[in-house]
């Protein structure tokens, strides 16, 4: 990844990267944080504490120095914006991992910054320009794109192996079984530590795979039989209630 930007002294530098489908990125961190744009495909980002999946033309904010792992989904076009911690402090932006929606206007200013050198003068129209960058990116709403991982150790695991293979064909009964808890400790367990119902959590999980599998070129129909729903249209009006478009048009949007 990007690592030059480290001792630049400027709060933000932008870069651009073309990634080839199924390119891989291990646990690494970064001393900045990282605003991760995907321009074009999608990527999927794996911290300790769960995992979070940025379709195209939205954005993944990476706190500094969190591990975190990458995953590219079809031909990947990804714009990063690294941040320093002043700015971070500044603008509020959040301690925790989140993907984030991306404006109009904050698409066309990554496309313009990306072309920016990385010592542009403060106080040229660059240096403005990356000032609105920061408080565009620092406005953008968070989106429910994120499955994460609980604290205890054998709801970790259930839900990791769920990740793996989603359905919705997986009970509550059924986990907190496995989990060797009563309904009552799972739900309010599950709850505590994801932040999620559990039925939240596994359309989630159900919702990443989706993506990723649309994505890579797979059809509406298998994609939704194969996660468990009855019918694709009954998919595509789930997939409508979370994110406000049909499939077809959230990834060609």
């Amino acid at each position: 990844m990007d690592d030059f930007y480290t001792e630049v002294p400027r709060p933000l530098i932008a870069t651009a990267r073309d990634y080839a489908p199924g390119a891989i990125f291990p646990s690494h961190s970064h001393a900045r944080g990282q605003f991760a744009y995907a321009a074009r495909g999608v990527i999927s980002v794996h911290t300790p504490q769960g995992n979070w999946l940025v379709p195209p033309q939205r954005a993944c904010w990476v706190p500094a120095r969190l591990p975190h792992g990458m995953r590219m989904h079809g031909a990947v076009n990804m714009h990063n914006v690294f941040i320093d911690e002043a700015a971070i402090f500044k603008m509020g932006l959040p301690p925790d991992c989140q993907v984030l929606d991306a404006s109009p206007l904050l698409r066309q200013l990554l496309a313009e910054a990306v072309s920016v050198e990385a010592l542009y003068a403060e106080e040229s129209r660059a240096g403005r320009l990356m000032a609105l960058l920061l408080d565009e990116i620092a406005a953008m709403a968070p989106l429910p794109l994120s499955a994460p991982l609980p604290q205890d150790a054998r709801l970790a695991r259930l839900c990791t192996q769920l990740l793996q293979q989603p359905s919705l064909d997986h009970s509550l009964d059924a986990m907190a079984a496995q989990a060797g808890m009563s309904r009552r400790t799972f739900t309010r367990q599950f709850r505590t530590q994801t932040g999620l119902a559990f039925a939240q959590w596994r359309q989630q999980a159900c919702l990443l795979a989706a993506i990723t599998r649309l994505a890579e070129g797979q059809a509406v129909t298998r994609v939704a039989l194969d996660l468990g729903y009855a019918s694709p249209s009954a998919f595509t009006a789930a997939f409508r209630r979370v994110l406000g478009q049909a499939p077809s048009d959230y990834l060609s949007n």
